[in-house]
């Protein structure tokens, strides 16, 4: 994803998903690559997700990338949130 705001860090990076976050993890950009969807979280929902991803991050330190973001995608419901990448 080439179009990047400054300011934004690549938090995980796996063969279908990938997880950028800003400095502050105010915001993320969470992808599902093969799908090619995108969810722009802000506000409210980047507040959960945040709460979300560290605690399964903290429970499960041995997951890969692609086994935590495919978990918080489908399990955690942020595939509601995506949009097809244009």
């Amino acid at each position: 994803m080439g179009d990047l705001d400054e300011g934004r860090s690549l938090l995980e990076d796996g063969a279908e998903y990938e997880l950028f976050s800003a400095v502050d993890r105010s915001s993320f950009i969470f992808r599902y690559k093969s799908e090619k969807m995108t969810a722009n979280l802000t506000g409210d929902d980047a507040a959960r997700f945040r709460g979300d991803y560290e605690e399964l991050k903290g429970r499960f330190p041995e997951w890969t990338a692609d086994q935590l973001l495919a978990q918080l995608w489908d399990q955690g419901g942020y595939s509601w949130l995506a949009q097809e990448d244009q």
